[in-house]
């Protein structure tokens, strides 16, 4: 556990440099844009929380650790429907927008999606508003703030935009180990 935590920290570090370098290369590229710098960020994490969505059978969706500290954690459809509805919140305010979707318990999404199919729609549905959100960022808007999606307050673009991949691959690093405790290697592993 401790190694896939170590691991999990690292990658977000990564994560984070990248988006600065990403950053720095799309100020000093003319066809570059700082949307399309975001945006490698949340493809990336698409990329890897997607595939396994897709790669855990629909029989384990419900399971979740029983054993040492995992006393009333998300099941891996819970994991997969928060990242889903935070990447809705956070998109709608980007774009100022009324989230379109129903939060539902602990920001888990609506208690209706249940079944694998809907659940990686669901997924996908809301990669596909992030991307919309991300590309609406400018060098002219990026430190503009907009009305927090958890709370009270402002936030400026720049900080919601980092929220689909760090948020993201938080929940994508314990998913990996539900996958793992049944017997499924993530995509990103068997490259």
């Amino acid at each position: 556990m401790e190694c896939e935590e170590l691991a999990l920290k690292r990658h977000i570090i990564f994560l984070f440099l990248l988006a600065a370098v990403g950053i720095a290369v799309a100020a000093k590229t003319p066809d570059a844009t700082l949307a399309k710098a975001y945006d490698a960020d949340v493809n990336a994490a698409e990329k890897e929380i997607v595939s396994l969505a897709e790669a855990m059978p629909a029989d384990k969706y419900n399971f979740a650790p029983t054993g040492g500290e995992f006393t009333g954690v998300r099941t891996f459809a819970l994991q997969m429907r928060h990242i889903a509805t935070i990447n809705y919140l956070v998109a709608a305010a980007l774009l100022e927008e009324k989230n379109p979707v129903e939060m539902g318990k602990s920001e888990n999404g609506a208690d209706s999606l249940t079944d694998k199919d809907a659940i990686v729609k669901y997924l996908k549905d809301s990669f596909a508003y992030a991307h919309k959100a991300i590309d609406t960022i400018t060098e002219k808007n990026v430190s503009g703030e907009v009305k927090s999606p958890f709370g009270q307050g402002n936030a400026t673009r720049a900080s919601l935009a980092t929220i689909f991949a760090w948020h993201s691959f938080d929940h994508y690093g314990q998913a990996v180990v539900y996958a793992r405790m049944n017997g499924v290697v993530p995509p990103a592993s068997r490259r």
